[in-house]
């Protein structure tokens, strides 16, 4: 009977991956036996998952230094959305996200799939090994934990960019669920439904599980609360998601950065009192022009390419507020007369949320849950309830921590706003580049409205179009919830393996 992977091999491929980046025992003394006995073995395999989020490791015999799963999936989020624009044509897979031009055999959906399976088996190796173990105290449980979360958070973030959308359509194709060692290597996709059902289920038992705190560079019960109240959200049971994220706020281990720190919260994600969980990179991460996350979206002239830009859409929604400390990771390139640079006619605007950690502009720990969210997890959820100023009081929280005193809600809509469209458009402004805006719009059944002039206009020049009128004639100007290229095509390796997998239209 063939099994998907070999037990032993993923031992020591998380030993490996994980030993550049972390303290850990040699590779040549992990076995199942010392995992199984030892916190410290279990602790080293453990790390070898977390070290896969951010390493370049091998995919198809070659190390591309573009291919590192956190790089890829701001990418696919990210530059898929209305908040990044595309300033030139680029032989880089990630343009097939800005222009829709999908295919099954493009490299960073491919890597990213791999990848993913890849921390999912490592954790799949350390839940069996442990579970069989008599001895369960507290350090084991708090990493059997963090076992489940990492594998919930790969199967989530997995179903988000390869499925349809849970309110979409939640007997869709969902992925291939990967839960035991036993799996063979042909399986059907999973429904929606089920692989949320499955996301669920791991981080709940994840919660029950740990006890202890590690740090924010580690799973923790929090996080675990984190990711039920966004998979809850999502799944539009509303009542979930604000229970959770009233857990998370009651803790008392978090709280929002005011327009003092805000500023610096993303160079500083590991020490900021609102990460609740992150990754962490430290000096020797430093992937620079080569690879980093920051390489396309930031350039002091010397490091990164700095060939994507923040949005004139974003631009237009937050120039209400000039004084939105938001505004401090939105960064224009001038000339020495203040005049604006501008790139094949796109005005360019660098994002720095993924720079200057430790000074450098390649450099950060990107942060996967953080307080904010909480806040407006609640908020989408009351207003999808009908709880107006609830939703209204929980944008209020964020707004009067980043510059906005004088302009708080305060319980009454701007005319021309329903209470929803006042919290997506904080949302929006809130997790700007940190990978949630096209699930936000597409889950809520809207469109994207990309009316502005980019590289997602494929085989169009700017003089081309007019933006003014209407859309019809221009492709990926308006990307409807309904698009079938609003997810990925299954990676061409995974439907060539294992024939079960139905491929996405």
């Amino acid at each position: 009977m063939k099994k998907y992977l070999s037990t032993i091999f993923i031992l020591l491929t998380i030993a490996n991956v994980g030993c550049k980046n972390l303290d850990v025992y040699p590779s040549d003394a992990i076995s199942t036996e010392t995992l199984v006995t030892s916190t410290a073995g279990l602790t080293n395999a453990l790390n070898g998952s977390y070290a896969l989020m951010k390493d370049h490791i091998a995919f198809n015999g070659t190390t591309d230094l573009n291919n590192m799963y956190l790089r890829q999936f701001y990418q696919l989020s990210d530059f898929a959305s209305d908040d990044i624009v595309c300033g030139q044509v680029t032989t880089d897979p990630f343009f097939y996200s800005f222009n829709l031009s999908h295919s099954p055999t493009q490299n960073n959906t491919r890597y990213f799939w791999y990848v993913s399976y890849k921390i999912i088996s490592g954790v799949n190796t350390v839940i069996s090994a442990v579970e069989k173990s008599d001895v369960q105290d507290a350090a084991k449980q708090q990493l059997l934990g963090e076992c489940y979360f990492l594998r919930a958070f790969c199967h989530f973030n997995l179903v988000r960019l390869f499925a349809k959308p849970y309110s979409v359509d939640p007997a869709s194709p969902g992925i291939v669920l990967r839960t035991n060692l036993t799996d063979e290597s042909t399986k059907a996709r999973s429904s929606v439904a089920e692989v949320y059902a499955s996301v669920i289920a791991d981080a709940e038992k994840a919660a029950s599980l740990m006890t202890q705190s590690r740090g924010v560079q580690y799973a923790s019960k929090e996080a675990a609360w984190s990711l039920l109240s966004r998979v809850n959200l999502y799944k539009e049971d509303n009542q979930k998601a604000i229970d959770y994220a009233d857990q998370v706020i009651g803790s008392g281990r978090f709280s929002l950065s005011t327009a003092s720190t805000y500023p610096t919260l993303f160079a500083n994600a590991q020490t900021s009192t609102e990460t609740i969980f992150c990754v962490a990179f430290t000096q020797v991460d430093d992937y620079g022009k080569a690879g980093s996350i920051a390489s396309m979206i930031y350039s002091d002239g010397n490091s990164g390419w700095g060939e994507e830009y923040a949005s004139s859409s974003l631009r237009n929604v937050m120039s209400k507020h000039p004084e939105d400390v938001r505004w401090s990771y939105i960064v224009p390139l001038k000339d020495e007369s203040g005049n604006m640079q501008k790139k094949n006619g796109i005005e360019i605007y660098y994002i720095s949320k993924f720079s200057f950690q430790d000074g450098s502009p390649t450099l950060s720990s990107p942060v996967m849950f953080r307080l904010s969210e909480m806040y407006l997890n609640k908020a989408e959820a009351e207003a999808k309830m009908g709880n107006t100023a609830a939703a209204l009081t929980d944008v209020d929280m964020i707004r009067k921590n980043r510059g906005l005193e004088a302009s708080l809600y305060n319980g009454t809509l701007p005319s021309g706003y329903t209470v929803l469209d006042a919290v997506l458009e904080e949302r929006r402004i809130e997790m700007a580049f940190e990978g949630h805006r096209t699930y936000d719009v597409y889950r809520n059944k809207r469109s994207l409205n990309k009316a502005y002039w980019g590289y997602h206009l494929a085989g169009l020049k700017e003089t081309d179009i007019d933006l003014t009128k209407t859309p019809a004639g221009y492709a990926n100007l308006s990307v409807s919830y309904t698009s079938p290229r609003i997810i990925y095509f299954l990676p061409v390796d995974e439907t060539l393996s294992n024939p079960l997998a139905a491929q996405n239209p």
